[in-house]
């Protein structure tokens, strides 16, 4: 392997752009190439960011020239291209959800061990500046013994802004936008020990940007409880329904001497405020100037620094299959009414360098 760790995308949809606009200023990757079943789509990404447009993801796998696939294809293609690509001996960091099964996430896991191979989890937005500043306070005891944290994801509705809603509405919000408060309070509390959540469909009727109606009937709506192995009890709240914009949105964190609030579980300079108990909140400075919304690609570049130095990288499949397993779990739930027992763990990631 070149100095330069030797990328390609799978997958030109929405997300791609954001992913090749950020991937291309990092020193330590090169983006040489992307795929999609439109080709059309990887030749208008080609053509602003660089790369060759494979014909096929054959193709692109047969490249030896590759050596990380980034996979940005939609939920229900996650598991057989991440596999594939771990098959023909590439690295792989794919989007969120790793799989739609558990026995798919931790397949892909011990493929990747057995391989020798670095298989990378999403969301990796727990590594972003006003993330890790939190996670510091909490880490630093600054709150106390902490006990409780909660979790707001209203993430509207997908059809007034995305030209391909139904896979999201198939896999529901808490699979496509739960995980990213999941990765967070997991990266920080460590593995969840039990599950129990309530879901409904609150709005079964909606219509395309097209003008073409569809019915939803997986819950769009969501309230999962969690108990983390340390304790700690999370609530986290997802919909497809209520606009991002609500008042109540990110993440809260409550502990004996005092409470933390990030604006955003997602951008990475989400505002942040403390306050300790029974006084008011004052705006809190991140550790590090942050990123202007998300550095997309991030995990990517961390694992080429990971494989340059030879350590563990921060944003695992192992976790991103416990997460995967949360929210299984919490499908389980819905259905059953009861709680389930979460069987996995994983090694939490260390924080940045410089958050420690």
């Amino acid at each position: 392997m070149s100095d330069k760790l030797k990328i390609a995308i799978v997958g030109c949809g929405n997300i791609a752009e954001p992913y090749a606009r950020n991937l291309v200023t990092f020193p330590q990757l090169e983006l040489v190439g992307m795929t999609d079943l439109d080709l059309p789509r990887a030749e208008a990404l080609s053509a602003k960011y660089g790369g060759q447009v494979y014909p096929t993801y054959d193709a692109l796998l047969a490249d030896e020239a590759v050596d990380l696939v980034v996979n940005l294809t939609i939920h229900h293609a996650h598991y057989a291209v991440t596999k594939q690509a771990l098959e023909a001996g590439k690295h792989v960091v794919s989007e969120k959800p790793l799989a739609l099964t558990v026995e798919q996430a931790r397949e892909l896991v011990e493929l990747a061990d057995s391989r020798g191979l670095r298989l990378g989890g999403t969301p990796f937005t727990f590594m972003g500046e006003a993330q890790q500043t939190a996670m510091k306070m909490i880490r630093d005891g600054k709150l106390g013994r902490v006990r409780v944290a909660y979790a707001e994801v209203n993430w509207g509705r997908i059809e007034t802004w995305h030209p391909a809603p139904a896979p999201f509405y198939d896999v529901g919000p808490l699979f496509d936008v739960g995980v990213y408060p999941l990765m967070f309070m997991t990266a920080l509390f460590g593995p969840a020990r039990l599950v129990q959540s309530y879901g409904r469909v609150v709005y079964p009727d909606r219509v395309t940007k097209r003008g073409e109606p569809f019915t939803v009937t997986t819950p769009d709506f969501a309230v999962t409880m969690i108990e983390f192995a340390d304790g700690t009890l999370g609530r986290l709240t997802t919909n497809f329904y209520v606009p991002n914009k609500a008042s109540q949105r990110g993440l809260e964190f409550h502990g004996d001497a005092g409470s933390l609030t990030l604006g955003s579980w997602h951008e990475f300079n989400g505002e942040l405020r403390f306050a300790e108990f029974g006084k008011e909140y004052e705006t809190v400075q991140p550790v590090k100037e942050p990123f202007p919304g998300v550095r997309w690609g991030l995990n990517v570049a961390e694992i080429a620094d990971a494989l340059a130095e030879g350590r563990l990288h921060r944003s695992t499949g192992e976790h991103a299959a416990h997460v995967t397993e949360i929210l299984v779990a919490a499908a389980e739930s819905m259905q059953t009414h009861q709680p389930v027992v979460i069987q996995s763990t994983f090694t939490p990631p260390e924080p940045m360098d410089w958050a420690k």
